[in-house]
């Protein structure tokens, strides 16, 4: 089994959640966050001042998939969050040791 947790942009959510569905993943996490990339915040303007965001807004989501299903997910985030932008985005895949579905006990791929 494989964890995949990608940052996207928040505007990009909806996209990336109807193609994961139409991919076949019946489940997600999604948080709101803030980081920096390559991009190191931006500047703007607020009544008159300019200051520094070091710190932009991101979604992060989190789906545990087979490791079957792993590359295309991957594929199917990638394509569905590009932007061609600065801050599209990064997609981290890790290996994922156990799951546990808690109402019915079901393990590991069962649970997913």
């Amino acid at each position: 089994m494989k964890l995949i947790i990608a940052t996207i942009k928040p505007f990009k959510l909806e996209e990336v959640r109807e193609a994961l569905t139409e991919a076949g993943v019946r489940g997600m996490m999604v948080t709101e966050i803030k980081g920096f990339g390559a991009q190191s915040g931006h500047t703007e303007i607020y009544r008159g001042a300019e200051y520094a965001v070091n710190f932009v807004p991101k979604v992060k989501i989190e789906i545990a998939v087979t490791d079957s299903m792993a590359d295309q997910i991957v594929e199917t985030i990638t394509k569905t969050a590009h932007t061609g932008k600065i801050g599209d985005g990064k997609i981290f895949v890790l290996n994922l040791e156990q799951a546990v579905r808690v109402r019915t006990g079901e393990t590991n791929e069962d649970a997913l």
